[in-house]
């Protein structure tokens, strides 16, 4: 009984010590009330402003109030100017046009240092030589000095300069004022060229129509020489420079069938002119004149005139030239002479040497590579530069 109420007096203690601690925390609790609406006067911004510029800036772990007011400015960089537009580059001035090459700068006054000398046998003995060094030929030297030699007697010459004087005008005297324009009569007009290959044929007929193009006149090429594919190739891009037409045939074909098929075109089209490529194998050899023969007669079977046959000679090869000369006129009646490649180790004595001997002229004189040396001959101008 005794342990009985011990046991329930103990609870009840419990029961009041825990009612008690209740009721204590309820006190103790704080309780959450909404904020009043803050009103901004004049003092509480200049807190705030300063509050503001107080920073905390952490670059380790121990923070360090940095004042913004006190600390140093740094300087932004400068914004880089913008580059000066490049001035705009001068235009280049126009190339000089290269001067025509002339004869006093191929033949170098190859009579030019004899000047000087007292009249004596010497003297005349290297004249002679001169001449025939030049490419005169014996025959034509010897008879032009024959003449000279009269003359300076006659004419009572003091001095060797008098005696070059007279060989000078004897000179122009053969040469002559011979007529050296080409002959355009035919619907169309019909220029062969004929010659030894290597003598630079096929270039020169290149070189010609594009400065008869330029003329005005409307032409067309016949690539007649068919035994050399490289010879119709090149002739193909010589008429493609000159707006020319072309006629080629096959390989091997009959060179007068091209040359007629090229006048028929021409005359069809009402070209001016027909510009003839022939073959060129050796100049002995009796079948090739034989059909440069046959191409002139089946060229004048077409509708055009073969108003020119010009043979092309390499000044090089001096009085060979002369031979090939009296050939091709034995075969085709050759109306004039071009005279290539005066610009290499030529002398140019050939020209009086044909004009003596066979009374052809020599039209046309290759002066150099470029497509304006070809140029007219000039006999006065020849002289001159014999004796420059």
């Amino acid at each position: 009984m005794n342990a009985l109420v011990l046991i329930v007096i103990i609870v009840a203690a419990l029961v009041l010590v825990g009612a008690g601690l209740f009721f204590f925390r309820r006190q103790n609790v704080a309780v959450d009330t909404p904020p009043l609406p803050s009103v901004a006067t004049p003092a509480t911004k200049e807190v705030e402003a300063k509050a503001d510029s107080d920073v905390l800036v952490e670059d380790a772990p121990d923070a360090e109030r940095v004042d913004v007011d006190t600390a140093p400015v740094v300087d932004e960089p400068e914004a880089e100017p913008e580059p000066e537009p490049e001035p705009e580059p001068e235009p280049e001035p126009e190339p000089e046009p290269i001067a025509k090459a002339t004869f006093r700068d191929r033949l170098a006054g190859v009579l030019g240092g004899l000047r000087g000398r007292s009249i004596d046998e010497d003297a005349w003995e290297e004249l002679e030589e001169a001449l025939i060094l030049a490419d005169v030929g014996v025959p034509t030297t010897m008879a032009i000095l024959d003449r000279v030699r009269d003359r300076a007697k006659e004419e009572k010459a003091k001095n060797f300069d008098d005696a070059l004087a007279l060989l000078r005008n004897e000179m122009e005297i053969e040469l002559g004022d011979t007529d050296i324009t080409l002959a355009v009569e035919g619907e169309p007009a019909i220029w062969m060229f004929v010659g030894v290959n290597g003598v630079g044929k096929t270039t020169t007929i290149g070189k010609l129509a594009k400065r008869e193009a330029d003329a005005g006149r409307t032409l067309v090429l016949a690539a007649g020489d068919t035994f050399r594919a490289a010879a119709a190739e090149q002739l193909e891009t010589w008429a493609e420079r000159s707006d020319a037409g072309f006629v080629r045939g096959a390989e091997g074909a009959d060179p007068g069938s091209v040359v007629f098929d090229a006048v028929e075109h021409a005359a069809a089209i009402n070209a001016d002119l027909v510009l003839a490529d022939t073959a060129g194998r050796l100049h002995n050899k009796t079948n090739l004149m034989e059909e440069l023969r046959k191409v002139r007669r089946v060229a004048e079977k077409a509708k055009g005139q073969v108003s020119e046959v010009l043979l092309v000679i390499d000044a090089t090869t001096g009085q060979n030239g002369l031979v090939q000369a009296k050939q091709f006129t034995e075969a085709v009646e050759v109306t004039g002479i071009v005279l290539t490649k005066l610009d290499g180790s030529a002398k140019g004595g050939i020209v009086l040497a044909i004009q003596k001997e066979l009374g052809i002229p020599v039209k046309l004189v290759g002066l150099g590579e470029g497509i304006d040396d070809l140029v007219e001959f000039d006999a006065h101008e020849f002289v001159d530069a014999l004796f420059a």
